[in-house]
């Protein structure tokens, strides 16, 4: 029998586990407070935290300040869909072909993807510039899917890959001795199996792509109508002062489009994660 725990290992489990959820949350809801205080009272000594007469006035007045904001939420959404489709597009087959064949070189191709990962975007900046205007692909919203999408594929290989690796082997030898090929194999046989994997895979793309938009737009794009929302961000900062409420209600609002995804295609996800935790 397993040992129950005592009453004070009880309690430092449920410490720890509320200060490291204080610290990841803390952020979050005191930006939300920020977004409901007047712009006057973020200024105030003695700082509060809890908003005095709080209003969502921020959250009505931010479409007046910026009125793209509307347009920089649609380009992020839009961008960051794009991206996550070429990159299920090119991960899937690519992920079955590494964890099924055995092919020369194979390893060295999975440690160059890694070795991609190591670089960060601002030190390639200046090639994929001269890569996008050779292509003619700046000011557009290519300028910002493709960039984004080249980063992404290398580790979203290699988290598919691990999943594919634990559907048997015994299925694809199965529908081959029915005469099925590689490709309807993979199609009718390991995607419906995979797809809880490439799930996962696809929502952390989305939330991949919709973080790093902005280095990528900042530096291939100056058209105001495809900047994405963390450069249109940017206009709350006045000459003369922030609007730091309307900055913070804009930000909230900004990133509904990732909680829905992830709320929506929550029980997919979470079978993802979990699976091959338990032996069949």
């Amino acid at each position: 029998m397993i040992d129950r725990y005592k009453w004070y290992e009880v309690a430092s489990i449920y410490l720890g586990i509320a200060v490291f959820l204080f610290f990841v949350l803390a952020p979050f809801i005191e930006g939300f407070l920020v977004s409901l205080k007047p712009l006057a009272q973020l200024f105030s000594t003695p700082y509060s935290f809890i908003p005095k007469n709080g209003s969502f006035d921020a959250y009505v007045n931010m479409w007046t300040s910026v009125p793209m904001l509307g347009m920089h939420i649609f380009n992020s959404f839009f961008i960051s869909s794009v991206v996550t489709l070429i990159v299920i597009a090119v991960v899937v087959p690519a992920a079955y072909a590494f964890a099924r064949f055995q092919f020369p070189a194979s390893g060295l191709m999975l440690a160059g993807f890694l070795a991609v990962n190591m670089f960060s975007g601002a030190v390639l900046l200046i090639p994929l510039f001269r890569l996008m205007r050779g292509f003619g692909m700046l000011n557009t919203y290519w300028a910002m899917i493709v960039p984004g999408a080249a980063f992404l594929i290398p580790s979203s290989i290699f988290l598919l890959r691990t999943y594919m690796l634990r559907i048997p082997r015994e299925l694809d030898e199965a529908a081959w001795v029915d005469g099925a090929s590689r490709l309807y194999t993979l199609r009718r046989v390991i995607l419906p199996l995979a797809m809880p994997g490439i799930v996962v895979v696809a929502i952390m793309t989305f939330i991949g792509a919709y973080a790093q938009q902005f280095i990528f737009a900042l530096t291939f794009n100056s058209k105001t109508e495809y900047m994405p929302l963390p450069v249109g961000l940017f206009a709350f900062f006045g000459k003369q002062e922030v609007q730091w409420n309307e900055l913070m209600a804009a930000s909230f609002v900004g990133i509904l489009p990732v909680m829905i995804v992830i709320v929506f295609l929550q029980r997919y996800l979470v079978a993802g994660l979990t699976a091959g935790a338990v032996k069949q």
